[in-house]
């Protein structure tokens, strides 16, 4: 048994990031992530529950959802089953958390706070560039300059982070270097060195969790390896399907080129026979032409036969 908990499931991410207690960590990583953009004081934590967002699955995304002291939305979530419309479903996310900020009357005029949306994915999302930091927001096109605020999505590509804890420049990727390993830690690294993450280690440690909470973490533990078998499965399923219909296709791909190649070479074949036997037939008729020539000249057939190699009979029937 790990001696952390995983931060891909349910309940350990909502340890993490999720409750009173850790209002703290989740600080400190958010001010780390959007270091030199905005300073967050304070959060509350909102019901998360957005209807009619999830599809399917539920036990594959665990969301936070709260609001700064400012009055920014923010949105965090762990994504741990590949979508093929989760950009998508990211913009409708925010969007919906925008639409839900609209007052009745004149007063409000529209005063539209942002909202951020910050999804750990524990994949590569082919649709999206190929960095393990992808920062989304409304732009200018023309100018290349910030259109608005108001919207900002943030995408963590955890498998695309490669660095070691020694290789880790700020307090930003020791978050993200830890998160992405915790399970396997048998300690954590920087707690020596920083009150947070002496926080993180007392909080996610398994031997510190109740009874009823070690029930319910071992339950969703469970769901998650359920989930990442179902991925293994799906995954091989499709290379074998893949390779079935490849090698399929290989087949009729390599008769057909075969079949090409043979008329190709018969063709050639043809022509080349042709051409020699063409050849043939001119010299033959060009040598009865000048056997008759030589008769009509008179000449002795002996001579005729030693010039052109012909018979006595053949030189005869001329």
């Amino acid at each position: 048994m790990s001696r952390f908990i995983n931060p891909f499931t349910d309940v350990g991410f909502k340890r993490i990031f999720g409750q009173e207690v850790s209002k703290p960590l989740l600080l400190d990583f958010l001010n780390h992530l959007l270091e030199g953009e905005r300073v967050i004081v304070d959060l509350t934590f909102l019901d998360k529950e957005l209807p009619g967002v999830y599809d399917g699955d539920r036990s594959t995304i665990y969301d936070i959802y709260c609001q700064t002291d400012t009055g920014e939305y923010i949105i965090v979530e762990m994504q741990n089953r590949y979508q093929h419309t989760f950009k998508q479903r990211s913009v409708y996310y925010a969007a919906q958390a925008i639409a839900r900020q609209g007052e009745r009357g004149s007063q409000w005029g529209y005063d539209v706070k942002a909202v951020y949306v910050v999804s750990f994915l524990n994949f590569s999302l082919k649709e999206i560039s190929a960095d393990f930091r992808t920062d989304v927001g409304l732009m200018d096109m023309h100018r290349h300059t910030l259109f608005s605020d108001s919207l900002r999505l943030i995408f963590l590509q955890l498998p695309l982070f490669k660095k070691e804890a020694d290789e880790c420049d700020n307090d930003f990727e020791r978050w993200i270097y830890v998160l992405k390993n915790m399970e396997t830690l048998n300690r954590l690294p920087f707690a020596a060195q920083s009150a947070v993450f002496q926080k993180l280690a007392s909080i996610t440690d398994v031997a510190s969790l109740s009874k009823d909470d070690r029930m319910k973490y071992d339950e969703s533990l469970r769901k998650f390896r359920d989930t990442l078998v179902v991925m293994q499965t799906e995954r091989m399923e499709g290379r074998a399907m893949g390779f079935a219909e490849g090698h399929e296709q290989g087949l009729a791909v390599g008769l057909a080129k075969g079949l090409e190649e043979g008329r190709a070479e018969g063709l050639e074949e043809g022509r080349a026979e042709g051409r020699a036997e063409g050849r043939a037939e001119g010299r033959a008729e060009a040598i009865h032409n000048n056997a008759r020539k030589m008769k009509a000249l008179g000449m002795a057939p002996e001579v005729i036969a030693h010039v052109t190699g012909l018979t006595a009979d053949e030189i005869e029937q001329l």
